[in-house]
């Protein structure tokens, strides 16, 4: 049985209604759980970029890539787990938090260069960033206290140095004539092959 890896794929998909549906179509299809997924813009306009990390052996990842390049939507896709890489999370922790143990828990916070963002007479809010090791162990810190409620944003990623893996070119701009319609399957994009 082939082994399964922790994979971290990058996309730039156009920004329309329904991409999201159709790209988790496609990993459902193949039997995949995205265990995170951020989505937000990207420094071309029209363009969001999405980081997603799910499980698999590596030949099913590279199959599932190369079905999401026939979702029109999908400019450009890339598997950067074996890339030198920056990732991050953002979460909110919602904890318990009276006169008796309000001192603790902000000592936990300082400890993890968390930012306190809410005070209420019974509760604090921890603003926390960094990989998911670091937010598994301030939830771990502060599940005795009692977490009342828990968000995380999921992994986001980017390549070190000059480089990147899913930009569209230079200029930072769609090409002529490909903002703003829907593209025939391929056009315009490379060969799945060359990015993987």
């Amino acid at each position: 049985m082939p082994k399964s890896e922790h994979h971290t794929i990058v996309a730039l998909v156009e920004d329309k209604p329904g991409v999201l549906n159709r790209i988790a179509s496609k990993w459902r299809q193949r039997g995949f759980n995205i265990e995170s997924l951020a989505v937000g813009h990207s420094e071309t306009p029209g363009l969001s970029r999405m980081t997603f990390t799910v499980d698999g052996a590596r030949h099913d990842i590279e199959q599932v890539t190369k079905q999401l390049y026939k979702v029109i939507e999908v400019v450009k896709i890339a598997d950067i787990t074996s890339e030198d890489i920056v990732a991050r999370e953002l979460a909110l922790i919602k904890v318990a938090a009276g006169p008796q143990n309000r001192g603790e828990i902000i000592e936990i916070a300082t400890l993890f260069r968390a930012n306190i963002v809410d005070v209420s007479a019974d509760s604090l809010i921890v603003e926390v960033t960094g990989t998911e090791d670091k937010i598994e162990k301030i939830c771990e810190l502060l599940q005795p206290y009692g977490i009342r409620e828990l968000v995380r944003t999921g992994r986001v990623a980017m390549g070190r140095g000059g480089g990147s893996s899913v930009s569209v070119n230079g200029s930072g701009r769609l090409s002529a004539g490909t903002h703003g319609r829907y593209r025939s399957a391929g056009e315009g994009k490379p060969q799945v092959g060359s990015l993987l």
